[in-house]
């Protein structure tokens, strides 16, 4: 393809900015009531407050700084986890606060470890590196961990595809700690010989599921088989995500160190408890009108559309915006800085409707997204569960409706009965 020429804006550095985060939400107690389950061997006890973990005086503010004020039950249990050296896979549902329940403990590592980055070095050597499936969620993670390492000498980095390539070499030149990386670009840049892996002591496998299966498994396995990759009994693995499906958990096996241990809140692959779910019997060539008619009568609450093709959340856009309902649309074929455009746009109320594929579906934390429909049923229930994320998070409320067509969506029929009665 043509050469990629886009440099993505730096993200604004005053504190204001830093700090900005999601407002916790009515039922963000109710998370406490969660039955959580650690299995392994010698798990230490859960975390019950933030002051009870030893962090030191700058992480505590920062953490205070960010909204964190009550220990959600996947941060509890990770976080103690994680400070005391172990592997460990944890599932817990969407918008729970997975992120902070790695960054925190990390980055407190690092603090009391020291670090070793500078940015004279012609080829960085950073002390974790997290994977994440999609752009916009790694960009999240990213703006995440600045709030976590603001005021000290931890320096993270981002890194994604659809970017120019010497833009991505020059913000890791610049000294680089903690490396969050689509898989595709962290490859690229490791073997152009700007990152050395030896340093490795932290690897995060975000929305982790899905770094094992089909789309990235090769690219995963890729990485921890280079000679440089610390061993899995020399570095501390971790993998995070609402859905882990029982083939993947053993794939992740050849990630983990033995004793690992497995965290599941609530339980594997269960829906948030806080979005209203609805099934509509809508045959395909009614979906249209039926989408218009609810539309209309929500308003301009912030809604998300999820569709199959790229093609097809294009075409749903336009035709929307021609009903004078203003959308737009985000999928993999779109332009990095038109996927940056359409999120900011959705962000910022100019288009309350966001059409997207599946790129959209997992870890994407938009405030005030109150309504999700599923235009279009994902093949997997792990991905309509995902999807159905976008809202209800951090104990707020949201609604989910969903077209089921008996003729094409009659495989998903028996799991989502399960993910409902559950």
């Amino acid at each position: 393809g043509p050469k990629v020429t886009y440099v993505p804006p730096p993200p604004p550095d005053d504190e204001q900015a830093i700090f900005a985060h999601y407002q916790m939400g009515i039922n963000f107690d109710k998370y406490d009531e969660s039955i959580v389950e650690v299995s392994g061997i010698d798990p230490p006890a859960p975390l019950l407050a933030f002051e009870e973990a030893d962090l030191c005086q700058t992480l505590r503010m920062n953490i205070v700084k960010a909204g964190y004020c009550k220990l959600t039950p996947v941060q509890k249990h990770s976080i103690p986890i994680i400070l005391a050296g172990r592997d460990l896979m944890a599932c817990a549902q969407t918008g729970s606060g997975k992120t902070a329940a790695f960054l925190v403990p990390i980055v407190a590592h690092m603090m009391r470890d020291g670090i070793t980055a500078t940015s004279f070095k012609e080829q960085q050597e950073p002390e974790c590196i997290i994977v994440a499936p999609t752009r916009e969620l790694i960009n999240q993670i990213f703006l995440e961990a600045r709030k976590f390492v603001y005021g000290t000498c931890i320096r993270p980095v981002v890194i994604y595809g659809g970017t120019r390539i010497g833009h991505s070499i020059r913000q890791v030149l610049q000294g680089c700690n903690i490396l969050c990386a689509t898989p595709g670009r962290l490859l690229d840049i490791i073997d152009r010989e700007k990152i050395g892996l030896h340093n490795v002591k932290y690897l995060v496998l975000d929305e982790a599921d899905r770094m094992l299966d089909m789309g990235f498994g090769a690219s995963m396995k890729k990485l921890i088989s280079y000679p440089s990759m610390p061993s899995k009994d020399e570095r501390q693995t971790l993998m995070f995500s609402a859905t882990f499906p029982e083939e993947v958990q053993r794939l992740a096996r050849e990630f983990l160190k033995a004793e690992y241990l497995f965290v599941v809140v609530g339980h594997v692959g269960g829906a948030c408890s806080d979005v209203q779910q609805s099934v509509l019997q809508v045959p395909q060539y009614s979906k249209r009108d039926k989408l218009i008619e609810i539309l209309q009568t929500i308003g301009h609450e912030r809604t998300m559309v999820f569709v199959e093709t790229k093609k097809k959340a294009d075409y749903i856009a336009a035709f929307l915006c021609q009903e004078k309902l203003p959308s737009t649309s985000i999928h993999g074929d779109r332009e990095q800085r038109e996927r940056e455009v359409a999120l900011q746009d959705f962000r910022s109320g100019r288009c309350p409707v966001l059409v997207a594929t599946s790129v959209a579906a997992r870890g994407l934390d938009i405030e005030n997204v109150q309504h999700v429909i599923n235009f279009d049923l994902p093949s997997t229930i792990e991905e309509y569960v995902h999807r159905i994320g976008r809202t209800g998070r951090c104990g707020n409320t949201g609604k989910a409706v969903c077209f089921f067509d008996s003729n094409s969506d009659g495989h998903l029929a028996q799991s989502l009965v399960k993910v409902l009665s559950d």
